[in-house]
């Protein structure tokens, strides 16, 4: 086995999965402190927000050949994945509790986007390259793969095993936040 297929294996059966159970944990964290008596509605959006960014570039690299057009979005979302950390930290850290063991979760969350980005920029030289030498030519449309990364099932198991994990819980939070702040408006009025 080579070692791009080594890293490729890393990423799709310890990165990915970790990042999932690490989402979960902090999804208990956040049950754990009631946030939705006290940041509420606005972090758990934001939270569901920063899946979604780095949600997008994981399928884009497991569906697509990884280009210059797949490179750019996977570093723009982390950008704005990391810009949007830091808003959340800001925004919850004067409302509610936030314990240690949080924040050992946000250590990983923060850093595990940074190490899968950093593992496909190797895997993918080549065309990082080709990005900064903005030899793009060729390079910015979505072509699927023609063997899907970790097997034929891989796929499934792993969006299975992230709504499970990981949608579910914060579609959870967003619904017990939503609910909280429609009851507070009722008394308001």
């Amino acid at each position: 086995m080579d070692t791009s297929q080594l890293l490729i294996n890393a990423l799709l059966f310890v990165f990915l999965p970790l990042w999932g159970v690490v989402g979960f944990f902090d999804w208990c964290c956040h049950r754990a402190t009631q946030i939705e008596s006290t940041s509420g509605l606005k972090e758990s959006l934001m939270h569901s927000v920063m899946g979604i960014q780095v949600g997008i570039p994981i399928l884009m690299c497991l569906l697509f050949q990884v280009n210059v057009l797949v490179l750019l979005v996977c570093l723009g979302a982390w950008l704005l994945h990391e810009a949007v950390a830091h808003w959340d930290v800001h925004y919850a850290a004067p409302r509610r509790f936030i314990s240690i063991w949080e924040m050992h979760a946000h250590s990983y969350l923060a850093t595990l986007p940074f190490y899968m980005l950093a593992m496909i920029f190797i895997i993918n030289w080549p065309v990082v390259l080709d990005l900064v030498q903005f030899n793009w030519a060729g390079q910015m449309s979505l072509t699927r793969v023609d063997n899907p990364h970790g097997g034929e099932g891989y796929l499934a198991f792993y969006l299975t095993f992230m709504a499970i994990l990981c949608g579910l819980p914060y579609l959870e939070e967003n619904l017990r936040c939503l609910r909280q702040a429609l009851r507070q408006r009722g008394r308001a009025a």
